[in-house]
């Protein structure tokens, strides 16, 4: 039995994203996904993730929990069971520094989460994040600061088209431990408001992987920096795989 509300503050959240071949991109996907494009292009990423004061909603602030999270993502659409148009992302592979959420995930709450070890140094602006997953399969490392524009060579024309792009995937669906159902989970934000980074240094072994991603098949697109934001995790209906 899962909770049904969780809630806490975001205290960093950065959205880093590539560009990348549709075509491609499906083969990583449940049958029911479509990717979500921008221009002729399917954009996935990594969601990076420091939550704090994290409980369930019945509970005081100070038994919350913090933790450091990495989720790599892919943003969809799909048609759900009323053939109403519905859209989100699929989460690939979620990783935590939280023994909790390796233990909870896929049983109190949605999601299966893989321990892994962050370092991370986020100070005057400038971030340095390091992550190494326990089972070597992932690795990921970003360096960045705060700017004022989207970098050069995003297809994103603004801040704000970026922002609109992304503020609608509040629902994520993921493999469930059995592999036969998709569990889903919406996160409730009571505001959001995203900022550009400079990233100086980007890399995931994911997508970096030649045998999933041939060369010159994904790009860096951009990153987007949100701060000390509440909000909910709630759960969402699961989806036959």
């Amino acid at each position: 039995m899962c909770l049904q509300t969780i809630q806490g503050v975001i205290r960093r959240r950065i959205l880093v994203n590539f560009r990348t071949d549709p075509e491609i991109i499906r083969r990583h996907l449940p049958t029911q996904f479509r990717p979500k494009l921008h221009g002729d292009s399917a954009i996935v990423g990594i969601c990076l993730i420091r939550l704090e004061q994290m409980r369930p909603k019945v509970l005081p602030v100070f038994l919350g929990m913090a933790s450091e999270n990495a989720a790599h993502r892919i943003a969809v659409v799909w048609n759900d069971a009323a053939g109403e148009a519905r859209e989100g992302v699929f989460v690939v592979r979620r990783d935590t520094n939280s023994t909790l959420n390796t233990l909870a995930g896929g049983r109190l709450f949605p999601g299966d989460y893989h321990p892994a070890n962050f370092e991370v140094m986020d100070f005057a602006g400038k971030i340095a994040f390091q992550m190494r997953s326990r089972d070597g399969e992932v690795k990921i490392r970003l360096r960045a600061e705060p700017a004022k524009q989207l970098p050069a060579g995003s297809h994103f024309p603004t801040l704000r088209a970026a922002s609109d792009f992304f503020e609608p995937g509040s629902l994520g669906y993921s493999a469930s431990r059995g592999g036969n159902r998709l569990n889903g989970m919406i996160l409730k934000t009571q505001t959001w408001q995203v900022e550009p980074l400079e990233v100086e240094d980007v890399y995931s072994s994911y997508f970096s992987d030649a045998e999933k991603f041939p060369a010159g098949s994904i790009c860096f697109d951009c990153a987007l920096l949100m701060r000390d934001i509440a909000h909910e995790w709630r759960n969402a209906p699961d989806l036959d795989v």
